[in-house]
């Protein structure tokens, strides 16, 4: 399965989450927990908040960075439940992308009344 056909079941099961579980208002973890269990009920491999080492000119810094998800080991996936989206937060799944030298990532902003309208992709030469 590549990038793309993985993006598709995760955008239809936070679709499933967020109409399940009623729209906007929870916690960012009660999402990303939902979410995890719709991807693996699909037998998609699900990783959660994976730690990403940050090199810096050879040496890796004490502090790593967090992925809230990781799918199939392709499609990084960082999930929010705000009400004010940051274009900021797509820099930072660049750079994650850039880190572990992968190809596509989702934000997924289950704050939003309709989460289609929350979901934003971003791409490492995809």
């Amino acid at each position: 399965m590549n990038e793309n056909e993985i993006s598709k079941h995760i955008v239809e099961c936070a679709i499933e989450v967020h109409r399940t579980l009623g729209g906007p208002g929870l916690l960012e973890d009660v999402y990303e927990e939902a979410l995890a269990w719709e991807l693996t009920r699909r037998e998609l491999r699900v990783e959660r908040q994976v730690s990403t080492p940050i090199v810096y000119k050879g040496r890796t810094l004490a502090t790593p960075l967090k992925l809230d998800m990781l799918v199939e080991g392709l499609v990084v996936v960082e999930n929010k439940a705000i009400t004010a989206y940051n274009p900021v937060f797509e820099a930072q799944a660049l750079t994650y992308l850039r880190l572990r030298n992968l190809k596509l990532a989702l934000v997924i902003n289950f704050g939003e009344r309709y989460v289609r309208d929350g979901i934003h992709r971003v791409v490492n030469g995809l």
